[in-house]
């Protein structure tokens, strides 16, 4: 997939690890902490951005998984099933397409960092 996130097949889930710790990934936290004072990227920072961008753009998502970040990872926790697998490939799509277009996800951090329920 990429280095800095992946899906990983478990005997009763699939688990989407996006590892924040990579140096691009910890770049674009200090750009997003530049926009948002309360954005320190640690992964429950992580997890809060994506539980509003979700929310607001991809709300079928929003329940879909369990979430489970630490420090320096965010992850989550689908069903093992089809409609487990898709949603988890959606999440993946998610994250890549606001790490790869970085406007877009400082536009959203601009736009909606007040509403997101930063650490």
């Amino acid at each position: 997939m990429s280095d800095y996130v992946e899906i990983i097949e478990n005997d009763g889930s699939l688990d989407v690890m996006f590892y924040i710790d990579r140096d691009e990934i910890m770049a674009i936290g200090e750009e997003l902490a530049a926009i948002n004072a309360n954005a320190y990227m640690n992964g429950y920072n992580w997890q809060a951005l994506l539980d509003c961008y979700i929310t607001k753009f991809a709300p079928g998502l929003a329940f879909a998984f369990e979430a489970d970040s630490e420090a320096d990872m965010f992850a989550a926790y689908f069903e093992k099933s089809e409609e487990g697998a898709r949603n988890a490939m959606t999440l993946v799509n998610i994250i890549k397409s606001l790490i790869e277009d970085k406007q877009k996800l400082f536009r959203f951090v601009s736009e909606y960092g007040d509403e997101v329920d930063w650490d």
